[in-house]
Formats: structure tokens, sequence, C-alpha cells
């Protein structure tokens, strides 16, 4: 992450949203399948088509998006397959998720194919690495827009004495980091979209039947926005998740950024975890605003992102008082 804070901070004026995406998608692919994307921007360019074509009209034919999108999801899975070849002819005791889908057997004994360890890769990029980027983009807008939020967070940083090691332990101390990464999720959830779940059994809500078999849609910003829950819904409060205040608790699955129950986001806690990590080290050292003129409107589809991508002004804070230093 250093590399990446330095390389901004050298470059000054750039279009975060952008830069956030290469960065939450070398972090994946590190921690998934041992791959760099810093050092293979070839891998980084085949999963950018990809992505860009996940939601393109399904019609395949030569130079359309959809086409792309499949021979880039070709290319992947057999970049997958070189890297598990290398795997099982070369074992080591590298811990990414690669090795561990190979290890992995169920009670009977049986490993998982090819075929699903490729697949759960490919899932767990997109859940681990999409959602992630949408998710920082928010909270590096929000703690333009609110400053005194952000003192307060290098207070709590600087209380806790800038610990460099960041393990579980230290990072449930950060309390109101984590009150401030609930309201970003919450005021901007990364999926701007209805989830679907089956009815299993014969129910009534509101004085309406349901049958069993039937699909409930649920949506994730309007929970958000629920005035019954959050007392000025539209205002960005970290205080609501306080623990004197603690809004999101009145009724289960008030803050759902991720979906719930147990079909959540699959990537969920990795991002939890990477954003609390980004979040601590960005506010010690950093400082950025916003450049004037563009537009921060979201675009939702197929994951929320400011319009413009974010242009912020960012620079290395050499005082920690949040004062320019160039």
């Amino acid at each position: 992450m250093f590399d990446y804070l330095q390389k901004w901070a050298q470059i000054g004026t750039l279009t975060w949203y952008d830069e956030l995406k290469r960065y939450t998608l070398d972090i994946a692919c590190r921690l998934l399948v041992g791959v760099s994307t810093a050092a293979d921007e070839q891998l980084e360019k085949v999963y950018e088509i990809w992505s860009d074509g996940l939601l393109s009209i399904p019609v395949r034919f030569p130079g359309s998006k959809f086409e792309r999108a499949v021979r880039a999801r070709e290319q992947l899975l057999t970049q997958f397959d070189k890297l598990i070849d290398q795997r099982q002819q070369n074992p080591t005791i590298k811990q990414d998720i690669l090795s561990i889908l190979l290890a992995a057997k169920d009670e009977e004994g049986n490993a998982l194919s090819r075929i699903d360890i490729k697949d759960n890769v490919l899932g767990m990029l997109v859940a681990g690495h999409e959602t992630l980027t949408s998710a920082l983009s928010s909270l590096c807008q929000l703690l333009a827009q609110h400053p005194e939020v952000l003192e307060m967070l290098r207070a709590e940083q600087l209380r806790l004495g800038n610990p460099t090691t960041l393990t579980q332990e230290t990072l449930k101390q950060m309390t109101y980091l984590e009150q401030v990464l609930k309201e970003v999720l919450r005021l901007i959830p990364p999926v701007v979209r209805s989830g679907s779940r089956k009815v299993v059994e014969s129910s009534e809500f509101g004085g309406y039947k349901i049958p069993q078999g039937w699909d409930v849609y649920y949506q994730i910003p309007e929970t958000h926005q629920d005035r019954q829950i959050y007392k000025n819904s539209a205002q960005f409060d970290p205080d609501r998740f306080s623990p004197e205040r603690a809004e999101d608790k009145q009724k289960v699955f008030s803050h759902i950024p991720f979906g719930g129950g147990i079909r959540e986001c699959l990537g969920k806690e990795f991002a939890r975890l990477e954003i609390k990590i980004f979040a601590a080290l960005i506010v010690r050292k950093y400082q950025w605003e916003l450049l004037p003129n563009q537009n921060l409107a979201r675009t939702v589809l197929p994951f929320s992102r400011p319009r413009d991508g974010l242009k912020v002004k960012f620079w290395r804070n050499e005082s920690g008082s949040g004062v320019k230093s160039y």
C-alpha cells in the first residue's frame, strides 16, 4: 500500500477511482492467487476487459463488448490453469486462497474440481475487489467533504500511538473508524440495486400473505435511508453508530451494504478488513482535496462510482496537521 500512496503523492493530481481500482485488484490478486498485477500489467488489462463487459448485452458477435469479455474470461481461466499446474507440480507453503482451495476437501474427502476452483477464484476477485474500490472511493470523497471527521480519525490514530503493526486487536480499538466506515457504507453502499430471497415458508407481512416459493426483493439504498431507523438519514453522521445511539440495532437487517443472511457478499469480510487498514494508514500522513468542476453524482452499475472518477489533489502531510507540505 505504501508504494501506491507514494506514487499518488508524486502524481499530485489524479483521477482517484481508476488508481484505487488498480490498487485493490493488485491486493486481491496477491492474496487470492499470489500474483501481483503491478508486475503483470497484462493480467490487469485482461481483467478490466472482462469486468467492463459483465453487464453488457449477452449477444456474441465479433468486436462486441460481450465478445471481448468472453475472450477475456477465457484468458483469465487459462492463467488460473497455469497457476494451478505450477502449484500442483511444485507445492509451496504459500497461504493464498488458491492454495486453500486446492487443499480443501469435503466431509467425504473429495477435493474441489478444477472448474470449481477457477470459478471460485474469479467470483472472489469480483466480490473482494469491485465492491472494495467503490467503498474506498466513497470513503475518500466523504472525508474530503467532512474534514472534521477526518481530523477525528487522525486524533484516534494518534491516541492509539499510530501503530505500525495492524493486528485484529489493534483494529478493534479503532472504534471511531469503525463508525465512519459503517456510515460510509450506509450512505453510499457499493451495490445500489435490489437483492432477492426465496420464501421458504408461507408467511404474512403488512397484512399480505406471501406464498412459499415466491421471490421477495429488498432495496439496499431505501433501507439505509429509512427515516424510521436513521435520524436525518441523508446526513453523513458517523456518531449514529456510536454505542449510545446504535441506530442500526433498532431493527434486524437495518445495515445491509453487502446484503444479509447466509447469502451475504462473498467478499464482505475481506472488503471490510482492507478498507479499515487503508483508512487507518492514509489518514495519518496524507491529505487530499476534491478538484472543482467535477460531477460527483454516482454511476450505479455495476457498482457505485463517482461519475467523473473522483478527481483530487493528493499530497503527503509531513506535519500531520492537515497543512499542505510541498
